[in-house]
């Protein structure tokens, strides 16, 4: 009888002599087994009972005539069914019409805002690779504005866009004499440029930190054999950082588009509860549509909308740029 065994039977566990079956695992082999999943299980409740429930809540109250009458008791408001849509998508109505008006600000804020945040952050991670005197002390410099509360970084910009002592008035007017007499920031058109600069200001650190963590991944001789080839900074830049740093920016690019087109918390802080009608992005007139009017259903669809776009805007990209890399890897 041979002595040799093979290789499929040396990772099978051996059979009882007297039953013939299988031992069963061992208890302490189930309990390792299961500790990953003990331990997900603390975020996976906040996360259904942070998350989950009240997004369903929501979805829930956009079928039901929820005004202040029913506040005590929203379980009691009559359902409605698809009226706080239609109300919501009639564009010849005011509140239609409002809303497609908040939604292409939104849109237009957003893409303007996405796009400088990361030309900003990538020219800066570009520029600080190279090694100098000082370098460290700039990045910490860089990270100032994401490091910062929301609340107190555009808290001091609101006193900076004041329009009788506020510093963007005296340097561009009794400074640089730009204009030809103090702006108003925070009203009327001017109100789209001082949101856009603060978003800027706030978001481009975090496409910087990103960025300058791609660059790292490059390997150097890269660089060192496209220079012997005689090609110059830019070409580098564009044949061999801007391809490598491909999946980084796809990442970078839909963090930075949900963050800002689900921004609250800049305008609200930046013009308070009524947002001047050229910076009226679509979270705060949802918030006002809520809280304001009081009308909890149409607020709850105009929010239901809002997800389902953002969602259909994720797959799509989501499908393009998996798509794009597959073509790339083909090639």
């Amino acid at each position: 009888m041979s002595q040799t065994t093979t290789t499929a039977e040396v990772g099978k566990p051996r059979a009882d002599p007297d039953t013939g079956r299988a031992p069963r695992p061992r208890p302490g082999r189930i309990r390792r087994i299961g500790l990953p999943y003990l331990l997900l299980l603390p975020a996976l409740v906040l996360e259904l009972l942070v998350h989950l429930v009240p997004m369903v809540i929501g979805i829930v109250m956009s079928f039901k005539e929820l005004t202040q009458f029913y506040i005590r008791d929203w379980g009691t408001a009559p359902w409605s069914g698809l009226d706080n849509y239609r109300v919501s998508v009639d564009f010849d109505a005011p509140v239609g019409e409002a809303l497609l008006h908040s939604f292409l600000v939104t849109v237009g804020f957003t893409l303007l805002s996405v796009g400088l945040c990361w030309l900003i952050g990538t020219a800066a991670a570009i520029f600080m690779q190279d090694t100098f005197r000082g370098r460290g002390l700039l990045r910490a410099v860089f990270l100032v504005p994401y490091a910062l509360p929301v609340y107190a970084a555009v808290i001091t910009w609101v006193f900076m866009f004041q329009h009788d002592n506020g510093l963007v008035n005296h340097v561009l007017h009794d400074q640089l004499h730009l204009t030809d007499k103090p702006s108003f920031w925070l009203i009327g058109d001017n109100s789209f440029y001082a949101l856009l600069t603060v978003s800027v200001w706030k978001g481009w650190p975090f496409a910087f930190l990103i960025v300058m963590a791609g660059l790292q991944n490059i390997p150097g001789e890269l660089y060192e054999a496209a220079a012997l080839d005689g090609a110059g900074m830019w070409q580098q830049i564009r044949r061999i950082t801007l391809p490598s740093l491909g999946p980084v920016n796809q990442v970078l690019v839909l963090v930075l588009f949900l963050w800002t087109f689900n921004d609250f918390n800049t305008p609200f802080v930046l013009f308070g509860r009524a947002a001047p009608e050229a910076a009226d992005l679509i979270s705060v007139h949802i918030y006002q549509a809520s809280f304001v009017t009081w009308n909890f259903g149409t607020g709850s669809a105009m929010s239901v909308l809002l997800l389902l776009f953002l969602l259909a805007v994720t797959g799509v990209y989501l499908a393009a740029t998996s798509r794009g890399r597959r073509a790339s890897h083909a090639r």
